[in-house]
């Protein structure tokens, strides 16, 4: 982002693009750092909030040092992407609870 700066800095559209790119950077952040713990730590380990804070910040600052409206958007899209990726999370590991079935009794009144 530092290399393009002149061209992202040239118009509004460019600047929330460049939030957006800075946002990419977040979500390839947290999936490498998902993906290292996975490996070091067992499959069954999930992300905590120190990680994916980490993750924002890493990525804020540098959309930060490119302009400062790409450090608002980045962080809008951020948030947009962390949901996202939670809600699909739960769809796809979330564990189904059986639902239990009421049955009748069998005394007569």
């Amino acid at each position: 982002m530092q290399m393009y700066k002149p061209l992202l800095v040239r118009s509004p559209i460019t600047i929330i693009f460049g939030g957006y790119l800075g946002s990419l950077m977040f979500l390839f952040f947290v999936t490498a750092v998902g993906n290292l713990e996975a490996t070091l730590f067992g499959k069954n380990f999930q992300l905590k909030l120190p990680e994916i804070v980490l993750s924002m910040a890493i990525s804020l600052i540098a959309a930060g040092m490119v302009h400062r409206i790409c450090f608002t958007t980045c962080l809008i899209f951020s948030l947009m992407t962390i949901y996202y990726m939670n809600k699909l999370s739960q769809k796809t590991y979330a564990a189904v609870a059986p639902v239990a079935v009421p049955t009748k009794s069998r005394r007569h009144k």
